[in-house]
C-alpha cells in the first residue's frame, strides 16, 4: 500500500477540499450567501497551497513552539491569510465568522484526510500536527489583520464624527451664551439658557476629548503648541470655570504668588478640567476637592485631592487606560457618568509636555493626583 503524505493529499484533493468547505460557507449569512463561487474560494485554494508548503519545509522545534502560538517570524509583504482578512471586512463578515472559516477549512481537510488509508500512524500524526501548526499561523495573521483594519475605520469614523459635531455645538454654545447674557428677556428663560449652556459645554468637552482618543489611537498623538506664559492665571481660569460647573462643591486652590512656563494654555486647561472634573465627581459632598501647583528644580506639579471611595490596588493600575470605566459593571449608569477617556487624554497631554502623571488612593489621605512636567521643556528647540 503505498503511503500519501498530507501535504501531497491536499494539493491532489483541492477540489472536494473547497467543495466541502463551500458548504459550510454558504451558512455564514449574510455575507456568503451574497457571494458567488468564485468569490467564496478567493483565497482558500491559495491558503492550502500554503498550508501544504509549510508543511514540505524543514523545521527546528523553536519554530514549531512559535508557529504553533501564531508567532512566527513576519513576511515582509502581506500574506495570504493577512490578504483574505482585509477581503471579509470589507465584505462584512464578523471576526467570528471569519475564524468559523479557518475552523471549517481544517475539518474539511482533516476529515477527507481521515478516510485516507495509511500504513504509517505515527507519520500520520506528525502531519496533522503539522497541517495544524499552518493553520493557527495563519488564523492568527488573519485575526490580527482584521483587528488592525477595525480599529483603524472604528477610530476614523469616531474621529470624523467628533469634527462634525464640533461646528453645530459651537453654534449652540453661542447661541446660548447670548441668551444668557440678554437682558430683554424673562428671567426664567435665563434660567433655562444657563442650563442649556452647561449641557452644551459639557457635549463639547466630551467631543474634544473623543477627537483627541482616535487622535491619538491614528498614531497622531496630542498636538501641543506651547508658549511662554503665566501658568497661574490658565490655572485660576480653569478652576472658576469647573466651580461655574459645579456650584454645590468646594473646590480650594493654592498657588505660589507667581509662575512662569512653557505650556500649551488650552491643553493644560483640559488636562486640568479633566482632573478637576474627575475629582468632583468621585469624592463627597461633606470635604473640599483640593487643586495645588508648585515648582522646584525647573519642575512643575499639578496636585488634585479630593475625599472618597479608595480605589482598589488593581484598579489603579489601569485608571488611564481608555473605555475601562465603561466595562466597570460595578459603577452605575449616571447623568455624570463619562466615557472614560478624560484621564486618558490627561496622561497624553503631561506626556505630549514631557511630563508625566500618577494616581495613589488611601483612606487617609483619599485619592492624588499629581502632574509633574518640565516648567521651560522644549522653549529653546522651538525658537531656534
Amino acid at each position: 500500500m503505498t503511503q500519501i503524505r498530507l501535504a501531497d493529499f491536499i494539493r491532489k484533493n483541492i477540489e472536494p477540499i473547497l467543495v466541502a468547505w463551500e458548504d459550510f460557507a454558504r451558512t455564514i449569512e449574510p455575507p456568503a450567501l451574497t457571494m458567488d463561487d468564485r468569490d467564496l474560494r478567493d483565497h482558500a485554494h491559495q491558503m492550502l497551497l500554503v498550508f501544504a508548503a509549510d508543511m514540505d519545509a524543514p523545521q527546528s522545534n523553536r519554530q514549531r513552539d512559535a508557529k504553533s502560538m501564531g508567532l512566527a517570524p513576519r513576511q515582509p509583504d502581506d500574506t495570504i491569510p493577512e490578504t483574505h482578512a482585509e477581503a471579509r471586512l470589507l465584505s462584512g463578515y464578523t471576526v467570528v465568522q471569519l475564524v468559523s472559516e479557518y475552523r471549517a477549512l481544517r475539518s474539511s481537510v482533516l476529515t477527507l484526510w481521515g478516510r485516507e488509508p495509511t500504513q504509517d500512524h505515527v507519520v500520520k500524526l506528525s502531519d496533522i500536527t503539522r497541517f495544524n501548526e499552518a493553520v493557527d499561523q495563519a488564523l492568527a495573521e488573519s485575526v490580527a489583520r482584521y483587528e488592525s483594519l477595525l480599529n483603524n475605520s472604528q477610530n476614523m469614523f469616531l474621529a470624523i464624527l467628533g469634527h462634525d459635531l464640533r461646528n453645530p455645538l459651537g453654534a449652540l454654545v453661542s447661541g446660548t451664551s447670548m441668551l444668557v447674557h440678554a437682558t430683554d428677556i424673562p428671567e426664567r428663560y435665563v434660567v433655562m439658557a444657563k442650563r442649556m449652556l452647561r449641557s452644551a459645554k459639557r457635549m463639547s468637552h466630551l467631543v474634544r476629548d473623543l477627537i483627541d482618543f482616535t487622535r491619538t489611537h491614528l498614531g497622531a498623538g496630542i498636538p501641543i503648541h506651547a508658549k511662554r506664559s503665566d501658568l497661574l492665571a490658565a490655572v485660576d481660569h480653569i478652576v472658576a470655570e469647573v466651580r461655574g460647573a459645579f456650584p454645590e462643591s468646594r473646590i480650594e486652590l493654592s498657588v505660589p504668588g507667581h509662575l512662569d512656563a512653557y505650556f500649551d494654555e488650552s491643553r493644560v486647561a483640559q488636562m486640568l478640567s479633566n482632573l478637576i472634573g474627575n475629582a468632583v465627581q468621585h469624592g463627597t459632598a461633606d470635604a473640599p476637592v483640593r487643586v495645588a501647583v508648585s515648582s522646584a528644580g525647573q519642575q512643575i506639579s499639578f496636585t488634585v485631592n479630593n475625599r472618597g471611595s479608595v480605589i482598589p490596588a488593581n484598579k489603579l493600575k489601569l485608571i488611564f487606560e481608555p473605555l475601562v470605566r465603561l466595562n466597570d459593571a460595578a459603577e452605575p449608569y449616571t447623568e455624570n457618568t463619562s466615557l472614560g477617556i478624560g484621564l486618558f487624554i490627561s496622561r497624553e497631554i503631561a506626556v505630549a509636555h514631557g511630563g508625566s502623571i500618577n494616581v495613589a488612593s488611601s483612606p487617609d489621605d483619599g485619592t492624588t493626583f499629581v502632574v509633574t512636567m518640565p516648567q521651560f521643556a522644549g522653549e529653546t528647540t522651538a525658537a531656534i
